[in-house]
């Protein structure tokens, strides 16, 4: 088959396979419903199919199912965040994430893959060129359709595009990538003797630049050496969640081709879903790649990690609490999923913020309940994605800050649609921006 010809469904044996690895996986479920109280879509929509419990009851007869209703299957399986919230208080251990990607990748594999998808995923991002030429091409012809709608968030309305955006606040495209403006770096390493691959992720290389610029601005800052190979691609989350296995794995291989050409003690980023998709998800599929594959995602996965992380687990970098001034502005921290439920990242950023003067950390309530954006999720069912959004926006507000930060760049664009939607004037800030701010300049 051409890398051009039309979609197919995955053969008999191969969704025969992901049937027998599910049943595997299902057996240990005890169907004691603790997931129902950590659930953010059963916690917006109050149905039963929604919770993880009512899912997996539909998987335990999925060949019988996708036969009669193929395209009701899916729909039920993809509301769903992948947040991990049910995997982390699972009393049984269930490998939930796992089930819901092998689900998704059987129901895909069955339908066959949209063109549109198609295109995406194995065209448009593995193609790094052309996704930074369309993103200069964003950046230059939105000024007519973008409205601004809240200064203090930096959010912007588009009207004309709401057939497609519905009523959703978000950033300007900046124009230029920060791979298209800083190109390949191969930085020695200095005072740390440390030097780590920069895996910026989509979002932050394409929609917001200068975090990443301020993640190179803080490891230059600490003396760490920097790889950055210019023709990274997206890590393959998306295609994964959309069950586009194949698109995943080409994504993954062209990641693996650039990060093997240079050495690295470490792989930083300031994404946390970027972090737990190399450090999770590239592992599940060691029997799809080729040797030499295996090989380098047997290296580089246990080194993924997020910055913060690295700068306080790694660097083992002072970051003293200290007194706030006077003038101290208010900052409320949430968790991203990725970065706490599956790094176990918690502490780290939270440290960070504690050691800036200029801000005084004050806890919002559940700080690490999901905000709602998921990816994907938020494109398909974005009534769903707002409603528990409010809920994350509601529990900023009633702790007054001035800035509301996280580690994750997708949180990001939820917690601006979210403020702006409700004419909050709050900003909204990445934790490594923070701290970059409060760094001297240095040399470009």
């Amino acid at each position: 088959m051409t890398e051009n010809s039309p979609p197919r469904p995955a053969t008999l044996r191969e969704l025969a396979d992901l049937l027998m690895s599910l049943d595997d996986l299902l057996v240990s479920c005890m169907r004691c419903g603790l997931c129902q109280a950590v659930c953010p879509v059963y916690g917006a929509t109050f149905r039963e199919a929604d919770v993880t419990r009512g899912k997996i009851a539909l998987l335990e007869n999925l060949a019988h199912e996708v036969v009669k209703d193929p395209k009701s299957v899916n729909d039920r399986l993809n509301r769903c965040l992948l947040c991990g919230s049910c995997e982390l208080n699972c009393p049984s251990g269930v490998r939930i994430m796992e089930i819901f990607i092998k689900a998704r990748s059987f129901v895909a594999g069955y339908l066959g893959l949209s063109p549109i998808k198609r295109l995406i995923f194995r065209q448009l991002l593995t193609r790094p060129r052309l996704f930074n030429f369309a993103t200069f091409l964003a950046g230059v012809f939105q000024k007519p359709f973008i409205k601004l709608a809240n200064k203090t968030v930096g959010a912007f309305r588009v009207p004309l595009l709401k057939p497609f955006l519905g009523e959703r606040h978000v950033p300007s495209f900046p124009g230029r990538s920060f791979s298209s403006q800083r190109g390949t770096l191969d930085i020695p390493a200095s005072s740390s003797g440390l030097r780590v691959a920069l895996f910026p992720g989509c979002v932050p290389d394409k929609l917001f630049p200068s975090l990443t610029e301020a993640t190179l601005k803080i490891l230059r800052h600490f003396g760490v050496g920097v790889f950055f190979p210019a023709g990274l691609v997206c890590c393959g989350i998306p295609a994964l969640a959309s069950g586009d296995a194949k698109g995943f794995l080409k994504l993954t291989a062209h990641n693996l081709a650039e990060l093997t050409k240079g050495s690295f003690d470490y792989l930083v980023t300031p994404c946390a879903t970027c972090a737990a998709n190399v450090k999770d998800n590239w592992p599940r599929f060691m029997d799809r790649y080729l040797d030499d594959e295996k090989k380098a995602v047997a290296a580089i996965s246990p080194k993924a990690m997020d910055v913060t992380q690295f700068l306080v687990s790694v660097l083992k970098a002072e970051f003293k609490p200290v007194v706030p001034k006077p003038d101290a502005k208010r900052v409320t921290y949430h968790d991203s999923c990725h970065l706490k439920k599956s790094l176990g990242v918690a502490a780290e950023p939270r440290a960070i913020l504690k050691s800036l003067s200029g801000y005084n950390l004050v806890e919002m309530p559940e700080a690490d309940r999901c905000c709602g954006y998921g990816g994907t999720f938020n494109i398909m069912h974005y009534d769903i994605s707002r409603d528990i959004g409010q809920r994350k926006r509601d529990n900023v507000v009633s702790v007054k800050p001035d800035v509301v930060t996280t580690g994750c760049p997708a949180c990001l664009t939820q917690l601006m649609d979210l403020l702006s939607q409700n004419n909050d004037q709050i900003a909204v800030k990445h934790v490594v921006e923070l701290y970059a701010d409060s760094l001297p300049d240095q040399a470009a």
